[in-house]
């Protein structure tokens, strides 16, 4: 506990005014003491110049009262004396003249004396000699130095005083108050603020710490803001950082954090379940030796991808055949990716890896790719590989000037087996084909189906000569060859088209187009032979003036050169709804104007895939004219052929539904057609076709009708509303028992199936007549009518309209 005494320092050494007044007090008395010792180091001296100055005096005095008045009496002397004494200050003097003696004042003890010889002129008969009493020396001496000090002594009395006085008007209320002050704010008082009225430096220091203290407050309320948004923070991020671990608990991804020098410090349980380490076996392990990473292929150990993230500072990916070896040994294909974490300061304290099984979708990639590149039925390359192996066996000839050969074959007779036996007995029969091919062929070869009973044989570093003979082996043994079918034994044939791949072939199209030629010239020649492809071969010359077709064809769709005929469809039986009925067919106008027999051009757009951007050109004019024409149209049923290419065309369905939803016709007078070759080709993509277009409301025609004796198999799947019977059973039909017979077969199944039946072909009255007397319902063909331009169609449905009945209008009954 603190004293009394204790307190009463305590408040001294606070109190500054205090201290410095004593200081300053003390200090002028230390001064006032040097100064006086400076002072009165002198006295004595100087009271001896004195006593002497006033002896001098005293003798100069007395001198001259001798000197006037060398007969003066005592009284007279002693009188003189008293005056003297009176006048210069001495205590006392005696003169000595002759034998009197004179004294005056008195004679204080140890009193210092001055005694001088009186010389008088003339020279008097006596002798005078005259002493000075003065107060003792040291006493004087004493009482100077008395005096000195305590005028000092009352001056820094009387300075301190007023030194103390100014200070604590100038200083120590101020700076009382100031302490007060800064004793309520330390307090938590913090209002108080400093008095910034005086125009000192106090009012400047009160402004300023004022203005601190504003400072220090917005600088608390900002700390505590700041504070505060950490604590926010320290909650965000800890509510954060549990969801971070429940997240990663629950993804499917392995996840691994390492520090920096690539040493395990977390696994999530799914990086646990995919490596078969633990989070305790695993931490503080380096990742290398528990992520072991190969490739599949070469099983070449992987760099550690943290371990190059760490040194990178960029995210590493790893391949596409990266293994896992788990720690039972065992392997699992995965997609892996590190990426280096960092501080603050961008300094990377460490890497995460994730991770993720890809077995299962590497194995469906691999299987993807190997459907992408080969025949689903035999096994065999497909067409786009085949063509990729060409390339780069048409690149090496150029690079290494090495010669190639290419084969296609084309089996013989293949429609018989799937008309008689089905296209399942048609499919192994490719399949065995296939098996027989391989056989006869070098591993280094390509073997590959194009299409159909199409296949392709890509001899590799093989010159024409000995390609020659490897395609004749190929030829024999399919003749040599019986494919057996339940009850039926088949000999098979296959045509063979020859191409040398020299240096000089560089475009795969043209080699495959000479190849395509060649094939055709086979099968000209009677079939089951080989054609080996020479550019000064006449019957090539002819195939090839197909191709120049090709730029004729291109050239009159770029500059709209084709126009649209039709042929009337006519009714045999009772009034249907629909009073016209006819099909549209397309032609093409040469640079000269002339009209280009459809035979002519067709085939080449069909072998060099132009059909699709023909039949767009034909849909879209052909609903122009409906929407066009629809007061004409209004009661007619328009049929539109469209192509087996045009069929497979992924966008072409798109393509029509934007098309009629685009315009204002109704879709029940538009009518698709499409061959039964075509649609049994193409199966699942003419089911969609006909399910979406029949559900907008068209309608569909199944054309060449009977050219497969499997057809009927199929008219359960598609749901088409007409059979356009195949002209090669109608134009012999008065005269083939055989072909009436089919007829009448293919018109009675249809008529079950609640499908009306269209002939083609009729060219005479007897078929018209006879198809009349089988019942069936519809009839098309030149004795009936032959195609003519639209715009004729055009003008008769207005005819029609405005006299409906005056005459007969284009598809009308015939009865």
């Amino acid at each position: 506990m603190a004293t009394p005494v204790t307190k009463l320092v305590g408040r001294w050494q606070a109190s500054l005014p205090v201290k410095i007044t004593f200081i300053a007090s003390w200090g002028l008395l230390i001064i006032g003491f040097v100064l006086s010792l400076v002072l009165l180091g002198g006295v004595e001296q100087q009271l001896k110049d004195r006593y002497a100055g006033i002896s001098d005096q005293a003798v100069e005095k007395v001198s001259a009262l001798l000197q006037a008045s060398p007969a003066a009496g005592a009284g007279s002397i002693e009188t003189a004396l008293r005056g003297f004494q009176q006048q210069l200050g001495f205590a006392g003097a005696e003169l000595k003249l002759g034998n009197r003696n004179f004294f005056v004042g008195h004679r204080p003890p140890g009193a210092y004396r001055q005694s001088h010889i009186l010389h008088i002129h003339p020279p008097a008969a006596a002798t005078a000699e005259l002493t000075v009493f003065y107060p003792d020396l040291k006493q004087a001496v004493a009482g100077k130095r008395k005096n000195v000090l305590l005028t000092l002594g009352l001056l820094f009395l009387l300075f301190g005083l007023s030194l103390a006085l100014v200070l604590q008007t100038l200083l120590t209320k101020p700076f009382v108050r100031m302490v007060k002050t800064a004793q309520a704010f330390s307090n938590g008082d913090i209002n108080a603020r400093f008095d910034t009225k005086r125009r000192d430096e106090f009012g400047f220091l009160a402004k300023f710490i004022n203005k601190v203290l504003d400072q220090l407050l917005a600088r608390q309320n900002d700390l505590k803001n700041a504070l505060e948004q950490v604590r926010r923070s320290e909650n965000a991020l800890f509510e954060e950082k549990e969801r971070a671990e429940v997240t990663l608990h629950s993804i499917g991804d392995g996840v691994i954090t390492s520090n920096a020098e690539g040493i395990i410090e977390y696994l999530n349980p799914t990086a646990e379940e995919l490596s078969g380490w633990s989070l305790a076996e695993a931490r503080g392990r380096p990742v290398k030796e528990v992520m072991r990473l190969i490739t599949e292929d070469t099983r070449e150990v992987v760099a550690d991808p943290i371990e190059q993230s760490i040194a990178t500072g960029e995210v590493m990916e790893l391949a596409d055949n990266i293994v896992l070896v788990r720690q039972d040994g065992t392997e699992i294909a995965i997609a892996d990716s590190a990426a280096p974490i960092r501080d603050n300061k961008g300094h990377i304290v460490g890497a995460v890896m994730v991770f993720h099984d890809v077995e299962q979708t590497r194995r469906l990639a691999r299987q993807l790719s190997y459907q992408a590149s080969h025949d689903a039925l035999t096994g065999l390359y497909n067409r786009r590989a085949f063509e990729q192996h060409l390339q780069r066996a048409l690149d090496l000839a150029v690079m290494d000037h090495c010669d190639h050969a290419l084969c296609y074959l084309d089996l013989d007779q293949f429609k018989i087996v799937n008309d008689t036996c089905g296209h399942v007995a048609g499919d192994e029969l490719l399949r065995q084909v296939a098996g027989l091919l391989q056989v006869h062929i070098r591993d280094s070869d390509v073997l590959a189906r194009l299409g159909g009973d199409e296949f392709g044989v890509l001899l590799q570093h093989c010159g024409i000569g000995h390609a020659r003979a490897v395609a004749e082996k190929l030829r024999r043994a399919i003749q040599e060859f019986r494919f057996l079918w339940k009850d039926h034994v088949f000999e098979t044939g296959v045509s063979i088209g020859l191409v040398s791949l020299t240096p000089d072939a560089r475009d795969i199209n043209q080699v495959m187009s000479y190849a395509d030629i060649a094939l055709y010239a086979a099968k000209e020649k009677g079939r089951n032979r080989l054609h080996e492809y020479q550019p000064d071969d006449n019957e090539l010359k002819q195939r090839q003036g197909e191709m120049q077709w090709v730029s004729k064809i291109r050239k009159a769709i770029d500059e709209d050169r084709f126009e649209l005929h039709y042929q009337p469809i006519v009714l045999l039986g009772k009034s249907e709804t629909v009073d016209t009925h006819f099909e549209v067919l397309v032609r093409m106008v040469d640079e000269s104007g002339e009209l280009v027999p459809p035979m002519t051009f067709i085939p080449a757009a069909e072998r060099y895939d132009l059909m699709p951007t023909i039949d767009r050109w034909v849909v879209r004019q052909t609903l122009r004219f409906l929407n066009d024409n629809m007061e004409f149209t209004d009661n007619c049923l328009c049929a539109i052929n469209l192509s087996g290419q045009t069929l497979c065309d992924d966008d072409f369905l798109d393509f029509v539904v934007d098309e009629l939803e685009s315009l204002e016709i109704n879709p029940a007078h538009v009518c698709f057609e499409i061959t039964e070759t075509a649609a049994i080709a193409n199966l699942n993509k003419a089911i969609e076709f006909v399910n979406t277009l029949k559900l907008m409301g068209c309608r569909f025609a199944l054309d060449d009708f009977g050219s497969g004796l499997s057809s009927f198999a199929y008219l359960k799947n598609l749901p088409v509303d007409f059979l356009k019977i195949d002209g090669s059973f109608i134009r012999d039909i008065t005269t083939d028992p055989i072909n009436r017979a089919m007829v009448e077969a293919i018109n009675r199944i249809g008529h079950v199936m609640k499908i009306h039946t269209i002939a083609e072909f009729v060219e005479n009255d007897d078929i018209l007549n006879l198809l009349q007397q089988l019942g069936l319902n519809y009839a098309q063909g030149y004795g009936i009518a032959k195609p003519r331009s639209m715009d004729v169609l055009a003008r008769e449905l207005e005819v029609q309209r405005l006299n409906p009945y005056g005459g007969k209008a284009a598809g009308q009954a015939v009865h």
